[in-house]
């Protein structure tokens, strides 16, 4: 497994793997309802907007973060931390304005 050109910025850790670009971030879930129905549609709208593959990470469990419904199913409450990993060209652009959404809270709270 090759890796060139690895970068840590503000906590996303960006790189080119095989000929593909990858970002990722732990994110934490602070919004008091979770990862609820309205918090991960507009994650997934937000996710729809990029071209790279968008995944989100709890222990054994994956998710696209275009599908609504899969993101529900990591079940994930407040305080629950994930790993939001995107794959190709605007790797980097998709991390950062998805961990955003996290950041604030998917402006609810």
């Amino acid at each position: 497994m090759e890796r060139a050109a690895v970068t840590v910025r503000a906590g996303i850790r960006s790189f080119e793997h095989q000929d593909v670009n990858v970002a990722e971030e732990t994110v934490e879930i602070r919004n008091r309802l979770g990862l609820h129905l309205r918090a991960a549609t507009t994650l997934a709208q937000a996710a729809a907007r990029f071209k790279s593959a968008i995944t989100l990470t709890r222990g054994k469990d994956q998710a696209n973060a275009r599908s609504v419904t899969s993101l529900i199913m990591l079940g994930a409450g407040k305080g629950t931390r994930l790993r939001l990993r995107a794959e190709g060209d605007d790797a980097q652009a998709a991390v950062i304005e998805l961990s955003l959404l996290f950041k604030d809270g998917f402006g609810e709270d």
